[in-house]
């Protein structure tokens, strides 16, 4: 049964026969249905997005607020896969050395984001891009035996642990298919359209997860090219919108509104559920940085009534905000200070109230900027 979003193929004969979706090139065709509620959406949405902008360009740490909140989002898009770690795993001093499999997706998932984000400044978003940050998403994590930085060449199929083509839940594009369905879409990420630019990062999120171009990291690539395409639109100036923490919150909600477009080609319900995820996650990532400013200015004004000591502790804090977990060795090789120096300095922000000294099985203290910690822990 075809519709306007694509249609089901039969792949292979007899026994081994199986059908595989065919998606419709974007937009969509009829067009995109613009009613009071969708246009009532898409304002809000856009209304709170350009006040997030706006606050993003206003705060003088904001890259440091961006570095934390990348870390919050890579977290969270690879809990909605199922990695299990937690945001104190991710800033733990020693990751070096306790990097589990769990965290280490995490890590590629920072080190992705960020080298897609410089790498757009070269290149258009184009297949080229998805594909080489694809490659440092999975380098060295699992998955990293299923082709890292190249699409696939065989069938892939999305069910629950130990599904088979016979039983799967959705079935992508065949091989074939699925290189015609990517070469579309870039040029549909390139092309004009006079869809609002939020309809059109639904769009291609949509159509990206549908096509399911890679054999592992999908999902995580998908929600990157969200930020990646408003970026590049100039919507954002920085990756400050973070919508993985709604999804994971809608986890199930997600998948079925992809689902309903593919089965009944109902592109309006799954715009108006991006809408949404769009405006809580603009208004989330606003009050977290009012938060986090609150907090910084009491802290600021704490550390500046602490006389001729204040000026190591003050270092010391500029720190924490990059890295809220520390530890005294570590820190004082990063901060270029003895051992003592930074001893005594996280022993005044520990009396001021500001450091916690947390109970970590390791020999080594590790202190935490523990009311930092608890703003970003939200939803994780």
């Amino acid at each position: 049964m075809a519709n306007r979003a694509g249609s089901f193929r039969t792949n292979l004969s007899g026994e081994a026969a199986y059908k595989s979706f065919l998606p419709c090139p974007l937009p969509p065709v009829p067009a995109v249905q613009m009613d009071e509620t969708m246009v009532a959406a898409l304002v809000e949405a856009n209304k709170s997005l350009a006040a997030l902008e706006s606050i993003s360009s206003r705060i003088p740490d904001m890259d440091l607020f961006v570095s934390m909140y990348v870390r919050k989002e890579a977290l969270m898009s690879s809990q909605i896969e199922g990695t299990q770690a937690t945001l104190e795993d991710v800033l733990d001093p020693m990751i070096e050395e306790n990097t589990n499999k769990n965290v280490a997706d995490v890590v590629n998932y920072i080190k992705a984001t960020e080298f897609a984000i410089n790498r757009l400044q070269s290149l258009p978003l184009c297949n080229r891009l998805i594909k080489e940050t694809h490659a440092v998403l999975m380098e060295n994590v699992r998955g990293q035996e299923k082709s890292p930085g190249e699409f696939r060449h065989s069938q892939n199929w999305i069910g629950g642990q130990g599904s088979t083509l016979n039983n799967a839940r959705y079935i992508p594009p065949c091989p074939e298919d699925m290189v015609t369905s990517m070469s579309d879409l870039e040029k549909y990420m390139n092309s004009e359209d006079e869809l609002d630019l939020l309809i059109r990062a639904a769009l291609i999120h949509y159509q990206f997860e549908t096509i399911h171009p890679f054999l592992d990291g999908n999902g995580r690539v998908g929600r990157l090219l969200i930020t990646l395409f408003l970026m590049e639109k100039k919507v954002l100036t920085t990756p400050a919108l973070y919508i993985s923490y709604f999804l994971k919150r809608n986890r199930i909600e997600y998948y079925d509104r992809m689902t309903e477009v593919r089965n009944k080609g109902n592109y309006e319900q799954w715009i108006l559920f991006f809408l949404t995820a769009i405006l809580e996650s603009s208004q989330d990532a606003i009050e977290t940085i009012d938060k986090l400013t609150v907090l910084r200015e009491k802290n600021v004004d704490i550390i500046n009534g602490m006389g001729r000591a204040s000026s190591n502790a003050k270092v010391l804090f500029d720190y924490l905000e990059s890295n809220p977990i520390i530890d005294i060795r570590k820190t004082s090789e990063a901060l270029d200070l003895s051992y003592n120096t930074v001893s005594s300095a996280v022993k005044r922000l520990v009396d001021a109230g500001i450091l916690v000294q947390t109970e970590n099985a390791s020999r080594n203290r590790t202190f935490a900027y523990e009311d930092y910690l608890e703003i970003l822990r939200k939803g994780t």
